[in-house]
């Protein structure tokens, strides 16, 4: 009997399976240039393989969020553009698929943010189903099987688990792959276990053997012997009574034992998240990364494609949405934007340093935010602020729009709220003054943690250091929930810190008011602030 320890976990549940390896169809484009002459034709094979696509992903995009996401990335004209640029390039269908999801995918996976990271594995999905069209191979899928396995695989998308069935289908390991995966929010969503990025575990497992998996804890036994099957058995019917008794908790508004109410709020990057965090009863969207539209398009987006985003979110969710400007630069590019090369990034040009620099292109946004608050409740939080300069000047180009809508006799919210993302040691030291002029304070752990301990959380090397457990980190946070309280206003967090259990009664303790996080987090959290 052998135990592999997973560090990060995504999930909950126990599985007693034997293991079922998943191995996907050789998918590599076919090699050559093709003719000037021979240009129309690959055009026209590439069109029939992605109407072939659209048709395919239409159907499972009327029941499921994560397929509509799919099916809008597959109808996007910058995909087809691109393609059809390097087939004019004499390059066959097939390469230039290839190259273009490679390229794309490349874009999101050189960035530090998990969540945006892991949207790599949706650009290659695409890319999948497409070479399978052109290559003309029957797509596989995981529909199949009639015995209860544990799947374990090098990676899976998406399209791999479309018609999984958790009555076979009893637990997940991949060797790649990531906790915001969407193919850890499908499993999530079916309550099957899944553990990502095991690296080295198909060389490890034997095809049929029985394994055990404990995905709350990352604990994957090999070989079990009798004593360990029977406990592993015991703990599996323990954790489906634990998680029925969670979920029916999802109606219960989060009120600590003391009678404090607590808001739970959700981190969503589009509206296919929105969707999705929707079921969990949320109090509304704590951050909404407007920077998506941003970087799934091949150009600025116009004012009007983002102001039929951000109605639809907001009309979606009238408990309330706060959308964060801008994000971009770090470790956030745009393939249509180049950004000089910088030593630092992360202390470079990114954020609102980008936004009040290239004011046009801010005040296009801050108009369609203005003119979707008046479908709902809609708040504007600045990102990256270190001085009342940056603080002043945003709020200034806010009541330059506004101006500019009462003439054109548009309507807006006049109210609507205006806060800031606290995360930078700066905003920790100017807490007391940012209070005075700001509207609400949302602190971004991930970023703060970085910066106060100089430890790169992208790195690792130095992975042990990156701990917003740290002292350092813990008084920042309590100095800005005080500033923020003594000034009356609310103050949230929507970093990684807020939808870890082990944090909440830390930050209840602090004061914190509002928690953020991934959907999947929100009903454990939710528990841990009621028995608080």
């Amino acid at each position: 009997m052998e135990e592999v320890y997973v560090e990060k976990t995504v999930s909950r549940g126990i599985a007693v399976s034997p293991v079922y390896k998943y191995r996907e169809p050789v998918l590599s484009p076919e090699t050559g240039s093709i003719t000037e002459e021979e240009i129309p034709g690959e055009k026209k094979k590439f069109e029939d393989a992605r109407d072939r696509v659209l048709k395919g992903l239409s159907p499972l995009a009327a029941e499921s969020e994560i397929f509509a996401a799919h099916l809008e990335i597959a109808s996007d004209f910058m995909l087809q553009d691109s393609v059809n640029a390097k087939i004019s390039e004499c390059k066959n269908a097939q390469t230039a698929v290839k190259e273009t999801t490679d390229e794309l995918a490349a874009i999101f996976a050189a960035m530090d943010d998990t969540y945006m990271k892991e949207r790599e594995a949706d650009i290659r999905d695409i890319g999948k189903r497409l070479l399978a069209e052109l290559k003309g191979i029957r797509h596989s899928d995981l529909g199949s099987l009639t015995e209860e396995v544990i799947v374990a695989a090098k990676d899976l998308y998406p399209s791999d688990t479309v018609k999984i069935t958790p009555r076979f289908v009893k637990g997940i390991i991949t060797e790649e792959g990531g906790i915001t995966s969407h193919v850890s929010v499908i499993a999530k969503s079916m309550d099957i276990p899944i553990l990502v990025g095991v690296k080295g575990i198909l060389d490890r497992l034997k095809e049929g053997k029985t394994i055990c998996m404990d995905a709350e804890n990352g604990v994957i036994v090999l070989d079990p012997d009798e004593t360990a099957l029977e406990e592993y058995r015991k703990k599996k019917e323990e954790y489906k009574k634990e998680y029925l008794r969670v979920e029916s908790l999802r109606n219960t508004p989060a009120v600590t034992k003391g009678g404090k109410r607590i808001f739970l709020c959700a981190n969503v990057g589009n509206i296919v998240d929105l969707k999705h965090a929707l079921a969990m009863n949320i109090d509304g969207i704590g951050l909404f990364r407007s920077e998506f539209l941003y970087m799934e398009n091949n150009h600025f987006p116009t004012e009007e494609e983002q102001y039929r985003v951000y109605k639809e979110a907001a009309e979606l969710c009238p408990q309330g949405v706060t959308i964060r400007t801008l994000d971009i630069g770090g470790d956030k590019e745009l393939s249509y934007f180049p950004f000089n090369k910088e030593d630092n990034p992360f202390l470079g040009w990114r954020a609102i340093r980008i936004s009040l620099d290239m004011k046009d292109m801010f005040k296009t946004q801050l108009r369609a935010i203005l003119r979707a608050s008046a479908y709902g409740h809609v708040r504007i939080m600045f990102p990256m602020i270190i001085s009342l300069e940056e603080l002043r000047e945003a709020k200034k180009v806010v009541e330059a729009c506004k101006n500019e809508l009462r003439r054109e006799s548009v309507d807006f919210d006049t109210d609507i709220a205006l806060g800031m993302m606290m995360e930078t040691p700066a905003s920790v030291f100017l807490a007391e003054e940012f209070a005075k002029e700001a509207d609400f304070f949302s602190i971004g752990t991930n970023d703060l943690t970085q910066y106060i301990l100089a430890a790169d959380r992208g790195n690792e090397k130095i992975a042990d250091k990156y701990d917003y457990f740290h002292p350092a980190v813990l008084k920042a946070v309590e100095q800005i929930i005080c500033a923020g309280h003594r000034a009356g206003i609310q103050v949230g967090m929507c970093g990684e810190m807020a939808g870890d259990v082990q944090a909440v009664p830390v930050l209840l303790k602090l004061g914190l008011d509002e928690f953020s996080m991934s959907a999947g987090c929100i009903d454990y959290v939710r528990e841990q602030i009621l028995n608080v």
